[in-house]
């Protein structure tokens, strides 16, 4: 029996009170031998001496079981021993959550070193409470008495980081499907069930959160074999936050995942599901060897780069990075080899060994298609080079990043860059500006639009200022998504109401429980590049959910809108809108241009065209001197003569005068874009 002796202090130090020390002793553990006692030495101290049986049976029991699921994590075990997998669900759905559990359990992660949502390291993901890159970490298990090594990769949750989860997929065996108890199923999670299927992958229904007042885990048990078509008799039930099954998710990864298979003979092919840069190491790629094995120091070949290095350090990420000396075939880990060019170890290349090299490289992934596109610049024009690097280094983290040199003559040079959706948007510009020391302005977002020329060729573009002339021009085509959105049936009228404004197309909609609807439409994928998730949840009351998917590009009458500033076209304000929206985008771009551009000594007119057709016009007035102040009376003919010339003046200086649009100006004008397109 040990004494622990505790001071809780209720007020604040100072010199004249010192802190008073109690030593433990045989004596005084034989003297106070309940569990707790309390001694008040004085009103600003409390004393707790606790008496603790360090060799109880519960405490050695629960110690002994961390310390023999998480040691030893680098020892190695079978292939058959091996798991790889990783967790998909929709956003909230309590993912990260699970997977700061099954760390803990497992004893990867001590208990002094745990936080919430351990595998999001970047402060955008703490803030916001999403998961935006994929993590991997390597558990170790103890099953029946034998070790087991579990890989798993956490993943996103929200649609714009879609292509993180299929990258995710490739490198596993097995999925968590993990489904909110009081939610059910959600858009997103049909979308990576689909994914997960593509993959063949084994999928383990988890319901998530039964211990909220809410859940009704048989209901969405009945959901999920409805909707998704997979059978819910041994869907596990838990609640990562309360830590109930627990135990049983990892029981169930090692029984029902498979292994991956032993080629560990085979020439080494090893997959780069993700990288980053490191300013001090290079590259460092994230692989899964899917056969062969590598070692430290072995001399390497990317193969769609060509590019051979020598493997100074190779480890697995548990989830931080530990060195080990040699992987083979299922294992997950890192590589470093000094690599200072960004584009020799892209995400999906294959790893190989230079002097045994694989015929054939693995398949990789599939290039991801932008979806939306917009403009960077920065503000400090020195900062074009600076910009550059750090979307070079910022594309090997985040593959799905498009970008290409772009000149505007009011905002200088910059980059054209494409995302998979606004939030993907708008955490590239976050991560940038925090990560990289830069201060942007972003232009209003558009999509790609593929216009048909007289000639017979056909031009893809994304800048508005790229649009060929009107006579020049046959057709135009933009983009269309697949929508799906999930809402109980109270919200059915106000979501087809929004769709219907958008120009979208229902296709149908089907009850999926007594209470959930499905609704199905297609619409222009530039309708949705505003503020159309907002409307959706406002509009449900956060209820409603959505997935989108891109089915093709159709002819529609769209037209290119003209902002003229006193006679002249102004080109980063020109923007590709519906003919049916002109007139209201027009109208709204020219009255907030009145109040954002400062006044001239001559008039300015302000002018929305569609072609040569002005649709829209506000007049900026002249500042005037006030030339008769020095008439005291006499004839008219002389004030007359005074405003005459005051004229002439005005009509020379708007010839030749030129109209700075204040940078202030072309921030508010591109952020009410957004808001009106």
């Amino acid at each position: 029996m040990a004494t622990t002796v505790v001071a809780l202090l209720s007020s604040p130090l100072s010199a004249q009170n010192p802190l008073l020390i109690c030593s433990n002793n045989t004596s005084s553990a034989s003297r106070f031998s309940t569990t707790n006692f309390v001694w008040r030495c004085r009103p600003r101290f409390r004393v707790a001496c606790q008496a603790t049986d360090f060799q109880s049976k519960s405490t050695t029991t629960s110690f002994e079981q961390i310390s023999l699921a998480g040691k030893d994590r680098l020892l190695k075990v079978p292939i058959s021993n091996i798991r790889n997998f990783c967790i998909i669900a929709h956003i909230d759905h309590g993912k990260s959550t699970l997977a700061d559990k099954l760390l803990q359990t497992s004893g990867t992660v001590h208990t002094r070193d745990m936080k919430e949502q351990f595998l999001d390291n970047m402060d955008l993901e703490r803030e916001r409470g999403i998961t935006i890159k994929l993590q991997a970490a390597r558990m170790r298990f103890l099953y029946n008495n034998e070790p087991y090594c579990l890989n798993l990769i956490d993943t996103p949750g929200h649609v714009d980081f879609s292509y993180e989860v299929s990258r995710s997929l490739a490198a596993c065996e097995g999925a968590l499907l993990v489904v909110d108890a009081s939610q059910g199923v959600e858009a997103q999670t049909l979308a990576n069930v689909y994914l997960a299927l593509e993959n063949n992958l084994e999928i383990i229904p988890v319901l998530n959160k039964i211990d909220l007042p809410g859940a009704e885990p048989d209901r969405v048990a009945r959901e999920i074999e409805e909707v998704v078509g997979l059978d819910c008799s041994n869907a596990i039930r838990c609640s990562a936050k309360e830590g109930i099954g627990i135990a049983e998710i990892l029981n169930a990864i090692v029984e029902r995942i498979p292994p991956p298979l032993d080629s560990a003979k085979r020439p080494l092919r090893a997959l780069i599901f993700d990288s980053y840069y490191d300013a001090y190491r290079g590259v460092i790629a994230y692989f899964r060897v899917i056969d062969g094995t590598i070692k430290k120091g072995d001399r390497i070949v990317f193969m769609a780069s060509k590019k051979d290095y020598y493997a100074d350090e190779i480890g697995v990420l548990s989830p931080n990075q530990l060195q080990v000396d040699e992987l083979y075939a299922g294992e997950v880990g890192y590589l470093s080899a000094s690599i200072r060019s960004v584009a020799d170890a892209r995400v999906g290349d294959t790893i190989t060994s230079y002097n045994r090299k694989a015929e054939q490289s693995l398949p990789g992934y599939k290039e991801s298609t932008p979806m939306v596109f917009c403009g960077l610049f920065p503000i400090d024009s020195d900062q074009f080079s600076e910009l550059r690097d750090a979307l070079e280094k910022l594309q090997l983290n985040d593959a799905a990043l498009k970008f290409e040199p772009e000149t505007s003559s009011a905002m200088g040079f910059g980059f054209r860059c494409g995302f998979l959706g606004l939030l993907h948007m708008e955490i590239v510009q976050e991560r940038l500006e925090r990560e990289y020391n830069l201060t942007l302005i972003t232009t209003a977002p558009s999509v790609v639009y593929r216009v048909h020329c007289v000639n017979g060729d056909t031009v893809e573009c994304s800048n508005p200022s790229a649009l060929p002339e009107p006579g020049k021009r046959r057709s135009i085509e933009e983009p269309y998504v697949k929508i799906e959105m999930l809402t109980p049936k109270d919200y059915i009228g106000p979501l087809m109401e929004l769709s219907q404004d958008r120009r979208g197309v229902f296709k149908e909609m089907k009850f999926i429980t007594e209470n959930r609807a499905s609704l199905a439409y297609e619409l222009p994928l530039a309708e949705m590049v505003g503020e159309f998730f907002d409307q959706l949840k406002s509009r449900s009351k956060g209820y409603a959910s959505m997935e989108y998917s891109f089915i093709g590009y159709r002819e529609s009458d769209l037209t290119k809108l003209d902002i003229l500033i006193n006679g002249d076209g102004v080109e980063p304000l020109a923007t590709i809108v519906h003919k049916d929206k002109a007139y209201s985008v027009g109208r709204a771009l020219t009255q907030k241009l009145k109040e954002l551009i400062p006044r001239q000594m001559f008039k300015v007119p302000i002018q929305a065209c569609l072609g040569t057709k002005v649709i829209a016009s506000e007049t900026l007035s002249a500042i005037r001197k006030d030339v008769l102040a020095k008439c005291y009376g006499g004839d008219i003919s002389r004030k007359k003569k005074l405003l005459k010339k005051q004229a002439e003046g005005k009509k020379r200086m708007k010839a030749i005068g030129k109209v700075d649009v204040p940078q202030e100006a072309f921030m508010a004008v591109l952020k009410l874009e957004k808001e009106v397109l």
